[in-house]
């Protein structure tokens, strides 16, 4: 299992939020690549960083902080946030991004993002749902910085997606983010069992090494983690010995 360091960028700075809610924010770093060069030393291969300022007002307000660590550092870089129309993933590409994470256009236009999926390729598409369970024990996605839910059922937006070659799905559930309350190891399990051939990244909860090797037994792919690393609660010895014993 993949381990991904997360870095979420507000104006300019490294920060986390408290399950997505703008106005419980906890800032870690002014200096965003110094962030990405510490993860950089860690025993990986990927970084996600997450544009939130994109992704609240559709403007990429830290095109220049993501184009530092592409070029600084050796990570596969997936980037998410305010990108809703294609010249937007045109330049995240040409400032050296590997994956451009799609979220709210996922459910509002599938068409838009099947179409993109052809264009460039499963492989540089990473499609992010933020889910919340309902009364009735359904995930359904949230939208626009997670201040809307769908109507639809998480896994009938995947299944739309799955004859267009959607290969890299991020999952989060809202509930766990920033929370550091455990991974949701039985909604990963649940759609890893109904979309076996899909690659999904687990996001939300982590605390500690003993949660990714949770979500590494229950067959997850890879396992997005931000707060837990910037905490000191998983360390680099750790995450060597964790990537060691895969």
């Amino acid at each position: 299992m993949r381990v991904i360091p997360a870095i979420d960028l507000r104006s300019g700075k490294c920060v986390r939020l408290y399950q997505g809610d703008f106005d419980r924010q906890t800032e870690y770093s002014d200096d965003p690549l110094a962030i990405a060069a510490q993860f950089s030393r860690l025993a990986v291969t990927d970084l996600h960083v997450v544009d939130l300022d994109g992704a609240l007002t559709g403007q990429r307000g830290n095109a220049a902080a993501i184009e530092r660590i592409t070029a600084e550092t050796a990570l596969a870089v997936q980037v998410g946030g305010g990108l809703r129309d294609e010249p937007a993933i045109e330049k995240c590409f040409a400032a050296g991004v590997a994956r451009c994470v799609i979220g709210s256009l996922a459910v509002s236009q599938p068409e838009t993002v099947r179409a993109w999926l052809r264009r460039y390729g499963p492989e540089r598409i990473v499609v992010a749902f933020d889910v919340s369970q309902g009364d009735d024990g359904i995930f359904r996605p949230a939208t626009d910085g997670w201040t809307a839910t769908s109507g639809i059922p998480v896994i009938e937006h995947i299944a739309g997606l799955a004859d267009s070659g959607l290969r890299h799905v991020l999952c989060t559930d809202i509930s766990r983010d920033g929370a550091l309350a455990g991974p949701n190891v039985s909604l990963y399990s649940a759609l890893m069992q109904q979309f076996p051939d899909i690659e999904f990244q687990a996001s939300g909860g982590v605390r500690n090494i003993r949660d990714l090797e949770r979500l590494r037994r229950a067959g997850l792919p890879a396992a997005i983690t931000g707060r837990a690393l910037l905490d000191g609660n998983i360390t680099r010895e750790e995450v060597a010995t964790f990537q060691q014993n895969a």
